[in-house]
């Protein structure tokens, strides 16, 4: 039996699901500024003269996505190069797998692809 999966270019998503290699990373706060890079963060700073926030921006409040599970998420598949680029930065200490998915209309909407 042959089972052929056609791709619907206009339908067609990513899922990116990421593992990261504790071991091999320098330490903590550097794990730590792999995250953050990826999901962004919020910095709160105190002084005497008061109480500042800043958000930091990551790449995925920049790039729509749908989040399937912890280090699992979906991305419109215009986004892909980004998102290689950013991992094959951290190729070292970072295993990731890109699998391709058919999406709903509903599901297109949360992308912004439709």
């Amino acid at each position: 039996m042959r089972i052929e999966i056609k791709k619907k270019r206009d339908r067609t998503a990513i899922l990116i699901s990421f593992d990261t290699i504790k071991d091999r990373f320098k330490s903590a706060s550097e794990r730590n500024r792999f995250y953050w890079e990826l999901y962004g963060r919020r910095q709160v700073v105190v002084k005497k003269s008061g109480r500042y926030e800043y958000n930091r921006t990551g790449l995925l409040e920049e790039i729509p996505h749908i989040k399937v599970a912890n280090s699992v998420f979906i991305i419109a598949m215009e986004h892909l190069k980004r998102m290689l680029e950013f991992f094959n930065e951290w190729e070292d200490k970072v295993t990731f797998k890109t699998f391709p998915v058919l999406l709903d209309k509903k599901e297109l909407k949360e992308l912004e692809i439709e």
